[in-house]
């Protein structure tokens, strides 16, 4: 893996990432309300739990080696998502850990709102800062019009960067892993950590698209894999001023979207729409939502 370049600051780019956010919100809104659809902007309903804290250890082993192809197109008020890599840690069934096939999808208890602790007779709980995901799928060819019934695979790695069943400390944790269905607003929720950044990549998190729980079984009926890109200012904030995110104070600081191997083939405006919009602190924790377009 090549090494990342030395960050900088993101100064202008990063100005344009946040303007072309609220421009698609803007659209997005206007576009529903001109359609009637205004019941697509009611929030999400989600579980939540009790945080609790783990005594994990260990630094950020991802090597990811994919690029992202950067096909996101526009249409209307929306865009579709381009597709991105799903990273060697996906255990969605499309590879394996220590010599065995890894497949999360197909485990009694994947489906649930709370990611943050282990399920299937494993037991364990992700340390972190809390985050609640809120995600909005919508159709781009039909005027952004919300997806009932689908389901989201959501992964993403620990506050020390690690993923549950690949790294060496946590082959019996499935933790930071969960499948939601779209209600009839085409959301759902997620609660969650905020990521860490490892050495070589861009602070993220990976999701796949699926037509509905029953086809979530397999990464072979996946209809879209991407990823998310955290915003540099939330993520410095939470790296420098919350325990255990040591480690990705330095990472994030050698690491750029314009440098990173997924993000950085991909325009402004695709990191912009790939980019949650967050509000909260260190303290309590963040709230971040999300669209996701796909055209079906």
């Amino acid at each position: 893996m090549n090494h990342p370049q030395d960050a900088h600051d993101l100064g202008l780019q990063h100005d344009l990432q946040v303007m072309a956010r609220r421009l698609f919100d803007r659209r997005r809104m206007l576009g529903l309300m001109a359609s009637g659809g205004a019941a697509a902007l009611l929030s999400a309903c989600g579980g939540g739990g009790d945080s609790s804290d783990s005594t994990g250890t260990g630094t950020g082993t991802g090597t990811g080696t994919g690029t992202g192809t950067g096909t996101g197109t526009t249409t209307g008020t929306c865009m579709v998502d381009p597709t991105e890599t799903e990273g060697p840690y996906p255990a969605d069934g499309s590879n394996g850990s220590r010599g065995s096939l890894v497949n999360v999808l197909s485990q009694s208890g994947v489906v649930r709102s709370d990611l943050r602790s282990s399920f299937g007779g494993m037991s364990g709980t992700a340390a972190g800062l809390p985050l609640t995901l809120k995600i909005s799928l919508v159709n781009v060819s039909t005027n952004c019009s919300p997806l009932e019934g689908y389901a989201i695979y959501l992964w993403h790695c620990t506050r020390e960067g690690e993923y549950s069943l690949y790294s060496t400390d946590l082959l019996n944790q499935n933790f930071l892993r969960g499948v939601q269905a779209t209600d009839s607003n085409g959301e759902c929720t997620f609660v969650t950590i905020f990521p860490g950044c490892y050495d070589g990549r861009w602070p993220h998190m990976h999701f796949e698209v699926f037509r509905s729980l029953n086809t979530a079984g397999s990464y072979t009926n996946k209809l879209l894999t991407s990823q998310m890109a955290m915003p540099k200012d939330v993520a410095s904030a939470v790296y420098a001023g919350v325990s255990g995110y040591s480690a990705s104070v330095s990472n994030l600081s050698r690491v750029s979207v314009t440098s990173d191997n997924v993000f950085g083939d991909n325009t402004s405006e695709q990191i912009a729409w790939q980019t949650p919009t967050f509000t909260g602190d260190t303290t309590n924790g963040h709230t971040a939502t999300i669209s996701i377009g796909i055209a079906v």
